[in-house]
């Protein structure tokens, strides 16, 4: 959703988004946009309508040397939509700041201070925090950056030097993580007639493209990280189907389904839905998971982990320091508030389950991710589970608990809101 509208604040014409997303991440990149002077308008049917903004224009528009921080676009707590448009922003010779909130403003964006002044970007940033103020417009020159921290650097370069260039420019990018989130970056650029040439994820040639105004009809794909949430649940109690999570996606969490597989959930995956026989009762099998390019995955894990019997192994620590919370800690402590044994071994994390999971006073830590993992882990907990800041699955998934209840878990939503 926040790719489509990115994509869509860029298109010379008008996009129509079906299926838009409504989580509150979802809600800060239609905020952001339409402080970049897109124009969006919701139909009766509960779909967007957008038209691109005129003010992000090629880098052939001349600065205007302005003063820094004439206006605003705030970002929430989304690490995508700050990673993103940040680089689309600096599009425009407008003076601009960008800002955030909660957990977003501890978050490190040193790449922006490295990498704005080599395209001809002015910056200003509070030691490598938010705020930042950038005075574009971005000169699409060849560069090389680090892709170890987040492939989402990548993603909102892709989409700025898509607009920018007018000859063919190659990003070179270092030891690039999560390539599967570039895959869907990608996958949408093409969707709206951008022409990016993959290098086997080492370098990006981005092509100029002579864009003539157009409508365009885009439908947003079904969640794979906020459904992996719910899979789990599938293989800890039993008798689910999920529909509307597409089995040929290039969304990174697409893999929780070898995940479920190899702990010998009762699986049946088809073309249009995913169901699940009997619960897997404590008896699952322990396994081993590669995280690295799927990080989101790890909080699901680790309650699918929590109902396998014995040690499963999941490599990619590193990749969670710098989210909502720093997850490997988070996790390892609100686990073992119900229970569960999480030891962390640099890049490794043991979670030691099957003895059974009690209820017990949880905090999601204002984690949407942790909030959830929470949830589905005191499904068939022995006892009551409360979850402080449970509203903070909002961030990705405000439905997820009414969804629950719908499944018939037992679920009071009265503190919520």
């Amino acid at each position: 959703m926040q790719r489509a509208c990115a994509a869509a604040l860029l298109h010379n014409g008008t996009t129509v988004i079906n299926n838009p997303g409504r989580s509150n991440d979802d809600l800060a990149a239609l905020d952001i946009i339409q402080k970049l002077e897109a124009v969006v308008n919701e139909n009766e049917d509960g779909s967007l309508t957008i038209k691109g903004s005129e003010i992000l224009v090629s880098s052939k528009v001349p600065s205007s040397g302005g003063d820094l921080g004439k206006a605003e676009i705030n970002c929430g707590e989304s690490g995508l939509s700050i990673r993103m448009f940040t680089p689309i922003a600096a599009l425009s010779n407008q003076s601009i700041t960008i800002n955030g909130t909660g957990s977003l403003v501890k978050r490190p964006m040193n790449f922006f201070d490295e990498i704005f002044p080599k395209l001809g970007i002015q910056i200003l940033s509070n030691n490598g925090y938010l705020p930042i103020k950038i005075n574009g417009p971005l000169q699409a020159n060849a560069i090389k950056i680090d892709g170890s921290l987040s492939s989402q650097f990548l993603t909102g370069l892709l989409f700025a030097f898509a607009k920018a260039v007018t000859a063919p420019v190659i990003i070179t990018v270092d030891n690039l993580k999560s390539k599967p989130y570039i895959d869907l970056t990608l996958q949408v650029m093409a969707h709206f007639g951008y022409k990016v040439e993959n290098n086997n994820y080492e370098s990006f040639t981005i092509h100029p493209v002579n864009f003539q105004p157009s409508t365009i009809n885009y439908k947003v794909e079904g969640d794979w990280s906020g459904g992996a949430f719910l899979l789990v649940a599938g293989a800890i109690c039993g008798n689910i189907t999920v529909t509307g999570l597409d089995v040929f996606s290039t969304q990174a969490d697409k893999a929780i389904l070898q995940a479920l597989i190899d702990c010998g959930a009762n699986i049946s995956i088809e073309e249009k839905q995913i169901s699940f026989g009997a619960s897997m009762n404590n008896r699952g099998k322990p396994f081993q998971f590669n995280a690295t390019d799927c990080p989101d995955l790890f909080p699901p894990l680790v309650a699918l982990a929590a109902y396998c019997n014995g040690t499963t192994a999941i490599t990619g620590v590193s990749r969670l320091a710098h989210k909502e919370s720093n997850r490997g800690l988070t996790l390892q402590d609100e686990f073992a508030k119900m229970g569960i044994e999480i030891i962390l071994q640099d890049d490794l994390m043991l979670v030691k389950g099957g003895a059974g999971i009690k209820g017990a006073t949880v905090h999601s830590r204002h984690d949407h991710r942790i909030a959830m993992a929470c949830t589905v882990a005191a499904l068939k907990a022995n006892g009551e589970t409360v979850i402080a800041e449970a509203e903070a699955v909002n961030k990705s998934y405000p439905n997820f608990y009414e969804h629950l209840q719908l499944l018939n878990a037992d679920v009071n939503l009265e503190d919520i809101k």
